[in-house]
């Protein structure tokens, strides 16, 4: 563990801000914070979390230098971030492992992170040159009308222990190109994560003779947090987590009338039609509700099934699920590793206690692994015979309830019938029932998907939901101009000075 700190160039550093590249700030009224491995409950470091002096002092820092950055031409600003990619393939496998000692997905998980952070890099690149306006034809004569993009200012990224690195960079890389600096606040649960990767930031920073573009901000949610919701000096909050805490976030933010991207909840429904390919759906299934050890927001947590094939189905499901490998994150072979903290491993068990209580069964898994490890659990299929409150609900842990259906409108209604929107998946080879699924009248979800699992989403579409997973959009398509403001302008190129809508306003 020692010698992989030591590659991401944590040795030495304790402090928990940066506002310039090997400028950490050390306060000595910050508090420790200690991160903790969850395959066996370890201490792996500390940091020192910022205070609200050191956290002015980011921001400021961040504000100050937007005002050159935004004033740098996109495509050179994509070259920044075009070495940011070159950076982080550079240090894939440490950082991945890291993201898997820290938070504890398999290691494939870590390195599959840091990769959609490479993409979502080269992806902005792109779009450095693609931030496109449109032309429009003036009603009056001699006019010209287009409108453009410009950036927002320093914007702040909340984000969560499940992905701790990736997300960062969906708002990071987008919001980079578009001229804006940010500061970043991760999850208390994963800060070393952090930390090496603001070092990764560093270094492409002095290698561009640039500061505070990337900055970062440790600390709690009432020390820095509310600080950030409520800074009027941040236009933009992007914040990743639970419904609970995003409700009040936006509000919070919308108060001052700032701007908010949600990324919430999700109580991802795989709907199996009776003519699926088996195979397809199982594999699919058992990846989404089980990889990250069902701490995704986009984990499948409800299997609703015809009739017809739910029992083949659910058997082939018991089956797979009794032989998934259960382990230490980092070692090959292993499919799932821990809970996060003991809390989410209680929560995972008051949850079935609920699910029994609600006349659910347990079809495999349900018991704690204590002898693997504090954090460590069953993936667990509970059979359910409707969509109870506690379904209605979304509990992060490997819990995938089991619901049968008759009709496509019965299913496509039970999937609907939660408060998240997130992602959906259906599974068919009926060319009819697919499309009835992609209509306005099938799936209510921001994600929608025919023959693939609910997880696992490419960087090239924007990803986000509806309901209560907050309606926020990130990453692909056209998700960038949440990080921009529109101007719409007309010039006037003739020697009159027509109005519009035929208004005469003349003084002799």
């Amino acid at each position: 563990m020692k010698a992989l700190l030591e590659k991401l160039g944590l040795k030495d550093v304790n402090p928990g801000a940066c506002s310039r590249p090997d400028n950490w700030i050390s306060d000595p009224n910050g508090k420790e914070l200690i991160s903790y491995n969850p395959n066996d409950g370890a201490p792996i470091a500390s940091v020192m979390q910022a205070t609200a002096e050191v956290y002015d002092t980011v921001v400021n820092n961040a504000a100050e230098s937007f005002r050159s950055w935004r004033s740098t031409p996109a495509p050179q600003r994509g070259q920044v971030v075009r070495d940011l990619a070159i950076a982080l393939r550079e240090y894939k496998e440490p950082l991945g492992e890291l993201v898997s000692l820290e938070m504890g997905k398999i290691k494939t998980e870590g390195m599959g992170e840091v990769q959609e952070m490479i993409d979502i890099c080269d992806f902005a690149l792109g779009l450095s040159r693609q931030l496109y306006g449109l032309a429009m034809h003036s009603e009056r004569p001699g006019h010209r009308m287009y409108e453009q993009w410009h950036p927002l200012g320093p914007i702040g990224i909340i984000t969560a222990f499940n992905f701790p690195v990736a997300v960062w960079a969906w708002n990071a890389a987008i919001a980079a190109v578009c001229g804006n600096t940010m500061i970043w606040k991760p999850s208390p649960t994963t800060p070393l994560t952090a930390v090496a990767v603001q070092h990764i930031a560093n270094r492409v920073m002095a290698d561009h003779g640039l500061h505070g573009v990337f900055t970062l901000t440790i600390g709690d949610n009432q020390a820095i947090g509310e600080r950030m919701i409520n800074d009027p000096r941040l236009p933009l909050i992007s914040f990743t987590g639970s419904v609970k805490v995003g409700r009040y976030v936006a509000e919070t933010v919308a108060r001052r009338l700032g701007r908010s991207i949600l990324e919430l909840g999700g109580n991802n429904a795989v709907i199996v039609a009776e003519d699926a390919n088996l195979d397809l759906a199982m594999r699919a299934t058992l990846f989404g509700a089980v990889g990250t050890a069902g701490q995704r927001c986009t984990t499948t947590r409800r299997l609703i099934a015809q009739k017809s094939i739910a029992g083949e189905l659910t058997d082939r499901l018991v089956k797979a699920y009794r032989q998934v490998p259960i382990g230490n994150p980092l070692e090959d072979g292993v499919l799932m590793g821990p809970l996060v903290n003991a809390a989410a491993v209680d929560r995972m068990m008051a949850a079935l206690d609920a699910a029994r209580a609600q006349g659910g069964e347990i079809l495999v898994g349900g018991k704690r692994l204590p002898e693997k490890g504090p954090h460590f659990v069953e993936p667990t299929i509970v059979k359910m015979p409707q969509q109870t409150p506690l379904v209605c609900d979304e509990t992060f842990a490997p819990i995938l309830y089991v619901m049968e259906y008759e009709t496509l409108d019965e299913a496509i209604a039970i999937q609907n019938g939660v408060p998240q929107g997130l992602s959906s998946s259906i599974f068919t080879t009926n060319l009819l029932t697919a499309e009835r699924f992609l209509s306005s009248a099938g799936s209510d979800c921001g994600l929608a998907n025919v023959n693939i699992g609910t997880s696992g989403a490419e960087i090239g579409g924007a990803f986000g939901g509806e309901k209560e997973t907050g309606g926020g959009r990130e990453s692909g398509s056209d998700a960038w101009k949440a990080y921009m403001r529109r101007q719409t302008n007309t010039i006037n190129w003739s020697t009159e000075l027509p109005l519009a809508q035929g208004v005469q306003f003349d003084v002799d």
